[in-house]
This record gives structure tokens, sequence and C-alpha cells, in this order.
């Protein structure tokens, strides 16, 4: 199927957050030509930074495959960004409303019409301490099973360094100049599940290996290893959950 055309709304939002972004900070982009050229597909990345969305988006928007987010219903009324998101045709999101699975037909719609959706798999900020890829939701697993469109794994690296998730002083950072770093890799293989029952736990397998494939390129982006299991925030709050409850009854 043919790309899309990139638009007057996507243009407009690349005139306006371009220039700061090369001129306040550095790049490092790799992996573009693993970037299909045509047709639908998925890309699954890291989520580190309030920033990393522009230097992903960034990114992406110069290989001439623009992604479309899915992004928080609320952002869609804010004044002129909400203009801009309907406009580009970002996708958005309706947490814990019976408007939740709207967000899940857009995705295969736009995929389906040759479109990028570009999912966040863990789903918000990492919590991982040390800023490693949490335990991934199965989204972006459930749509890729469906339409069977490669998945292309991203990792990111350097947002966080000028904006670094929920710290207690929300400052930018921006001297010395960040290098923001992205790199795609070569889709990953999920054949073995196409011709499976999407049950709890095949999804559960797909979205695992999705993660460990943007984690690997994370590690190889940072020279570091990551954790052999990655952070899970509902089991982290359980753990804390449960000490708490402890130290009450002491």
């Amino acid at each position: 199927m043919s790309r899309r055309r990139i638009g007057f709304w996507y243009r407009l939002a690349a005139v306006i957050a371009k220039p700061p972004l090369v001129v306040l900070f550095k790049r490092d982009w790799r992996g573009t030509e693993h970037i299909p050229a045509d047709g639908g597909f998925i890309t699954a990345v890291n989520h580190n930074s309030y920033l990393d969305p522009l230097s992903y988006a960034h990114y992406q928007y110069n290989t001439g495959r623009v992604p479309r987010f899915l992004a928080k219903a609320a952002l869609f009324k804010v004044p002129f960004v909400g203009a801009i998101l309907h406009g580009s045709g970002q996708i958005p999101v309706y947490r814990e409303t019976t408007n939740a699975l709207d967000a899940f037909r857009a995705a295969v719609d736009a995929i389906e019409r040759g479109e990028c959706v570009a999912f966040y798999p863990e789903g918000t900020l990492t919590r991982d301490p040390d800023v490693w890829p949490m335990a991934g939701k199965t989204g972006a697993a459930r749509v890729a099973l469906m339409t069977k469109v490669p998945v292309i794994p991203v990792a990111q690296w350097g947002a966080n360094l000028a904006m670094p998730p929920y710290a207690k002083e929300n400052k930018v950072r921006l001297f010395p100049r960040k290098t923001l770093q992205v790199l795609a890799g070569p889709p990953v293989d999920l054949t073995a599940y196409y011709d499976r029952e999407p049950t709890p736990e095949v999804l559960k397998e797909a979205t695992e290996a999705i993660m460990a494939a943007i984690t690997a390129l994370l590690e190889e982006l940072r020279g570091e290893q990551a954790p052999d299991r990655p952070y899970d925030h509902r089991l982290a709050r359980a753990e804390q959950r449960r000490k708490a409850a402890g130290e009450g009854t002491k």
C-alpha cells in the first residue's frame, strides 16, 4: 500500500519544532534503513522524557515516514496544540472510558491505510531507577498480530539528560548541549505468534519480544548492560504496599 503524504499540519509542526531542536541539540541518528519505504508498519519506542516524542518525531520525519502517535485525549482539547494533533492525524487515547477501544481501532485503520503508528509500549515514562525500559503493555503486540505488519524497535537516549523523567525539580538542562541519540533496528520477528489465539499469555510473550529488542538497542546506545529482568511498576507498587502493611503491624 502506498505511503500517505506528510500533509500541511505535520509540516507546520515541523516548522515550529525543528529549529529549536537543531539549535539546542546535537544528533546521533542511526538505523533509518530499517524504516520501511512503503506500507503500514508499527514503531515501538522507549519513553524516558517528556521531550523524547519531539526528538523521535524529528528523527522519523526526516525519513519521510511520519509517525502517528497515540496521545492522551486531553491534549486534543488544548488550544492550537489540539488543532495540530487533529490535523496531523494523531490518535487520541481515552483511558478507562467507553471510548478506550477507539484508539485501538484507529491504529489498525491507520496501518491498513499504509501509515506508521508509533507505540510507547511502556504506556508512560519509565520508572526504572536507571532509566531502562520497563515491562511493556500489550497494545502494540495486539495490533501487530492483527495486522501482521513490520514492528520496528526504536531506542532513544539523550532527551532524558535534558529533561529527566520525574525529576524533583522539573528543570530543562540544555547546557552543555546534549546529543539526541535514536537507533532503529530490524523488524521484530513475531511470525511464531501469527497463527496462535491472541491469549493474554501469547500477547505477553510477543510484548516481551518487542521490549527485548528495544532494550538491546538501548544497550548499544548506552554501552551498558540492562538488568536481567525489566522493571515492573505494578509489582514494585505491590511490594511497597506489602512492606508498608508489614511495618504498620509492628
